[in-house]
C-alpha cells in the first residue's frame, strides 16, 4: 500500500504552489449556476481540514436561488458598518467597485454563511481556527475547480439578522449560545482578473535560531 506521506512528483508541487498564488478574492462573477454536485465537491474540500479534538466544529448554510436574492438585502445593509472605514482605506474607483459587489455579490450565485459550532470541550480560537483552516479549503478547492470565491466578514455586522435569516436562531446549539457566525463565502465562475496584491513580508515572521 502506497504511503499517504510518499513524496509528490515535482509537476504536482509546482501546480499546488501556482494553486495557492492563483487564489484570489473575486468580486465579479458570471451569472452561471452551479451544480449541486459540485458545490458538494467543494464542500467535501473543506471539511478535510484539521479540527480541534477532531470535532469537525463547522457548519455550513449553503444560500443558492431565491434565498441567495433574498440575503442581497442583508449584504447591502453589511456595507453600512464597513464603508467609513474602506472609504479611508481605498481609491474611489475601488471604494465604488466594492460598493456595487455588496449590492449585487458580484452576480455570485452562491453564498455559504459559515458557522462554529462552540463547546466547553475546546477552546473558543481553536474552535473558530478550525472553520477558518476549512474556508481556505473551501478557497483553494474553488480555484482549483476553475472558480472564484470571495471571503466577507461583512455579515458580522449584522450577525443577529443573518442568524434569523437563516433560522438557526431556533436551534438548540444557537440557544444555548454555542453556534456562531463567523464569515461567508462566495462562489461562482470568475467574470474578471484583478490583480493579488503583493505579499507583505517584512516583519511577518522571526527566526529563534541557536
Amino acid at each position: 500500500m502506497k504511503s499517504i506521506f510518499a513524496p509528490f512528483d515535482e509537476s504536482f508541487k509546482e501546480e499546488f504552489y501556482r494553486l495557492l498564488h492563483a487564489r484570489r478574492s473575486i468580486r465579479k462573477f458570471k451569472k452561471d449556476p452551479l451544480s449541486k454536485e459540485l458545490l458538494e465537491k467543494l464542500l467535501a474540500a473543506a471539511m478535510e481540514a484539521p479540527s480541534g479534538k477532531n470535532r469537525q466544529n463547522w457548519r455550513f448554510f449553503v444560500l443558492t436561488g431565491k434565498n441567495r436574492e433574498e440575503y442581497l438585502s442583508l449584504s447591502q445593509k453589511s456595507w453600512l458598518g464597513i464603508k467609513d472605514i474602506l472609504e479611508k482605506r481605498l481609491k474611489p474607483s475601488l471604494y465604488q467597485f466594492t460598493e456595487r459587489f455588496f449590492y449585487t455579490l458580484g452576480d455570485a450565485p452562491v453564498v455559504v454563511l459559515c458557522y462554529s459550532q462552540n463547546d466547553s470541550e475546546e477552546r473558543y480560537h481553536t474552535s473558530i481556527g478550525s472553520v477558518y483552516m476549512a474556508v481556505e479549503n473551501l478557497n483553494l478547492a474553488a480555484v482549483a475547480e476553475g472558480l472564484g470565491a470571495c471571503t466577507m466578514g461583512a455579515p458580522l455586522e449584522i450577525k443577529k439578522e443573518v442568524d434569523e435569516f437563516l433560522g438557526v436562531t431556533e436551534l438548540p446549539e444557537y440557544q444555548s449560545g454555542n453556534l456562531e457566525l463567523l464569515c461567508a463565502v462566495v462562489l461562482g465562475y470568475p467574470d474578471h482578473d484583478p490583480p493579488k496584491a503583493p505579499r507583505q513580508l517584512d516583519h511577518r515572521v522571526q527566526w529563534l535560531e541557536d
